[in-house]
């Protein structure tokens, strides 16, 4: 009886193009960058801060008359805090 072909299979191999390290072309982040993001993040605290001891423990009516413009934007407010410390949280990831 005539015997079987063996085939022989084939080790999975990685390709060694995929292994090679990839080198990052940009140096770190300068300070302006540091001071815009952290900048960012305390000025939108800051913002929630103002509005929550000025304006909104009051009702409406701000404490000083001189942010009464804020009163005015209303619940807009927290969108600026919180869009502003957002902007700051998402330059971490670029941060180097």
């Amino acid at each position: 009886m005539p015997k079987s072909k063996v085939r022989k299979k084939t080790d999975y191999t990685i390709n060694p193009a995929s292994r090679v390290p990839v080198k990052v072309k940009a140096g770190p982040s300068g300070v302006w960058y540091l001071a815009i993001m952290f900048g960012l993040m305390i000025v939108g605290l800051a913002w929630l801060v103002v509005y929550y001891l000025t304006i909104g423990a009051n009702g409406g009516s701000p404490v000083v008359s001189w942010l009464q413009w804020m009163a005015d934007l209303g619940s807009w407010n927290f969108l600026i805090g919180f869009a502003a410390m957002v902007v700051g949280l998402l330059m971490t990831m670029r941060w180097r």
